[in-house]
C-alpha cells in the first residue's frame, strides 16, 4: 500500500502530540526517544513546507508589484477574462 505525503496541518498537528506526550514525561526512554526522532523529522518537514510557502508568496508578491508598475488599462484587462 502506498503512503501518501502527509499534509501540513496534520503533520503540525501530529508534531503538538508528540511535543505534548514529552512534556508530560510519562513514556519510557526508549518510546521517548523514538517520539523525539518522530517529532525531528515533522519539524524538519514543516520547516520545508513554510520555506516552500514563503518562496511562493515571494513571487507572487513579485509578480504583482510587476503588474502594478505597467500601465494597464483597465477596460483592456478586464475584457480579456
Amino acid at each position: 500500500m502506498e503512503e501518501r505525503e502527509l499534509t501540513f496541518e496534520e503533520a503540525l498537528k501530529r508534531l503538538e502530540e508528540i511535543v505534548r506526550k514529552l512534556e508530560e514525561g510519562r513514556d519510557t526512554l526508549e518510546n521517548s526517544m523514538k517520539l523525539f526522532e518522530e517529532g525531528v523529522k515533522l519539524a524538519r518537514f514543516c520547516n520545508e513546507k513554510l520555506d516552500e510557502a514563503e518562496k511562493k508568496l515571494q513571487v507572487l508578491m513579485k509578480r504583482g508589484e510587476e503588474i502594478r508598475k505597467e500601465d494597464i488599462d483597465e477596460e483592456e484587462f478586464f475584457s480579456q477574462e
